[in-house]
């Protein structure tokens, strides 16, 4: 009986406002949109307390207005005046008081606020951040389209659209370029969520907004070289081209170094005093004064094998020769083996460093801004060094060009969990490269785009660096929570509904746009969706015949590897 008086103050607090705003029962019904819901009951920093009353939510069930049909629901938004401003508050969490049936107890985020207009009440000029806080007792209002409208509405900033608010179906949810690419991003969500397909949207709404831009992309699995034949160029074994002496000592060692323990060291010293040798006999090496083992300058892996015998033949060397043995044995085995030549043939020996940023890093972009590289072809054992070698680059010609024109490179690694690890045991040169990114690319021009369906597999903390974060439906509680500690308290509210999340949406928080925002993707043409759609098996299982035709033929590019 102690929450009776509470019970008739709510009532009557709402009663009263509903009168005041011509609301009562004899109002038209339309003006049930202008009617308070519920009130504030508590005030607590940036989340607060709301009581909603279920007889004045009812009659908005059916309102034509998605977003007033969906008010005072979980992840829906609020309003409250204060003075003449409206501040905009999304739910968080809802309950039911047990001992007043018609009344639910919410947990709202407050997000920001606007102006409000005296001659309509209309909500404008919204902008992030709370100035005045309400009181208890203020009324609390439910939005309208009209109101989202304003919220999300596009400032006079580079944006690109990439579909609806949710619930709406014509308020555009866009994101903006320089604020998300200038602290990185990054877009997560479960296998069969649509993914690929959003990254691909996200990636080509950036090309048509800036034609002469310079996109560098991590493919593994070889699916978007579909999406992007028309205003990308495409890498893969067959072209890609990359010169091995562009390799640092770091990746020289991770490729031509097989031993382990005390014996890797001893290894990686004998390599080291080669390798310098090997690129100071070079023509360019013998006009650099202090040359390093780290500098890009070509050399003939015939000229490092034989530094190597001879360095193993001298009388005043000191061990064995197995250490030799094992390096030049590496050594010849890469070069005689065909599915290293798009990186160790004989004819990537010229000094065509220019030419490969060029190609690479699209400069000029000639109106293909985006570079896809397809690694599935590349020896697995290769992978990562070949990653790393080109995030490193990215982020070495940024350092050295800084005295130059700035040209800012967005650089995009899907599959970024296995490149990034989360255990520290599993270190290596890439997971290095692509956490010093992370952490001071935006320093010199460098963007990092994140795409993984583990964020919990990555390393610690490099999700916390991307200032925008797109998460689409996760499946496992372990990324839920990763994620979740990843994004801004004022999100919280959205982030219940990850789990929820229809295919192709996200929920959106963090730089890139004003507010945490719920996504519903644009569709996107054909000729532009990565070639990641799952297989119909109900379909592909009907379809028989030529069946040792196609056996015969994979077996035959499986034995030439592709060739």
């Amino acid at each position: 009986m102690t929450d009776m008086p509470a019970a008739h103050l709510f009532q009557r607090a709402i009663a009263a406002a509903a009168i005041a705003d011509g609301a009562g029962p004899d109002a038209p019904p339309g003006g049930q949109a202008d009617a308070p819901i519920g009130v504030i009951s508590a005030i607590a920093g940036a989340s607060s307390r709301v009581l909603l009353d279920r007889a004045a939510i009812a009659p908005l069930l059916a309102h034509p207005d998605a977003v007033l049909a969906a008010a005072g629901q979980v992840g829906s938004q609020v309003k409250i005046r204060v003075g003449t401003s409206w501040i905009i508050a999304n739910v968080r969490s809802l309950a039911l008081e047990a001992a007043m049936g018609s009344v639910i107890a919410g947990e709202i985020d407050f997000l920001g606020e606007g102006d409000e207009d005296r001659a309509t009440g209309a909500l404008y000029r919204f902008r992030r951040g709370v100035t005045r806080y309400p009181m208890p007792g203020c009324e609390v209002f439910a939005v309208t389209t009209r109101d989202l409208r304003e919220v999300y509405a596009a400032e006079d900033r580079a944006n690109i659209a990439i579909g609806t608010v949710y619930p709406t179906a014509d308020v555009p949810a866009a994101l903006y370029v320089d604020a998300m690419l200038g602290k990185h991003f990054a877009l997560v969500g479960s296998t069969g969520t649509g993914k690929s397909t959003a990254a691909a949207l996200i990636l080509h709404r950036i090309c048509d907004l800036a034609p002469q831009g310079h996109i560098v992309m991590i493919d593994p699995h070889g699916e978007y070289a579909a999406a992007f034949g028309t205003n990308g160029a495409i890498h893969d074994v067959s072209n890609l081209q990359m010169p091995y002496w562009l390799m640092n000592f770091e990746e020289h060692c991770e490729v031509f170094l097989t031993s382990t323990g005390e014996q890797r060291q001893f290894d990686a010293d004998i390599l080291a005093k080669c390798l310098l040798a090997a690129r100071a006999k070079s023509r360019l090496g013998q006009t650099i004064a202090k040359l390093t083992v780290d500098a890009p300058i070509p050399y003939l892996l015939s000229d490092l094998t034989g530094i190597i015998s001879l360095e193993m033949g001298k009388m005043d060397r000191a061990g064995d020769t197995s250490p030799y043995l094992r390096l030049k044995g590496k050594i010849d085995e890469i070069k005689a083996d065909p599915r290293y030549g798009f990186m160790f043939s004989g004819m990537l020996v010229a000094d065509t460093m220019a030419a490969f940023l060029q190609r690479i890093f699209r400069l000029p972009g000639d109106g293909r801004p985006i570079s896809i590289i397809d690694v599935s072809g590349v020896p697995s054992d290769i992978t990562a060094v070949v990653v790393a070698m080109l995030a490193r680059m990215t982020f070495d010609f940024a350092i050295w060009s800084r005295n130059e024109p700035q040209r800012p490179i967005l650089l995009v690694c899907e599959e970024a969990h296995r490149y990034i690890p989360n255990d520290r045991q599993a270190e290596s040169s890439v997971g290095r490269i692509l956490g010093r990114i992370a952490k001071e690319g935006r320093k010199y021009g460098v963007s990092l785009g994140l795409i993984t369906q583990r964020p919990s597999d990555l390393a610690e903390g490099v999700l916390s660096q991307c200032g925008t974060i797109v998460a689409m439906r996760l499946n496992n509680e372990r990324d839920q929570a990763f994620v979740r500690a990843a994004m801004p308290e004022g999100a919280r509210g959205f982030l219940e509904s990850i789990p929820a999340l229809r295919n192709r949406e996200a929920i959106i928080c963090g730089e890139g746009v004003t507010i945490p925002i719920r996504v519903a993707f644009d569709d996107l043409e054909d000729t532009r969706r990565p070639a990641s759609s799952d297989p119909l098996f109900s379909a592909l299982w009907r379809d028989v015949g030529g069946e040792e035709q196609i056996i015969d033929r994979t077996i035959l590019k499986w034995r030439a590897q592709g060739k």
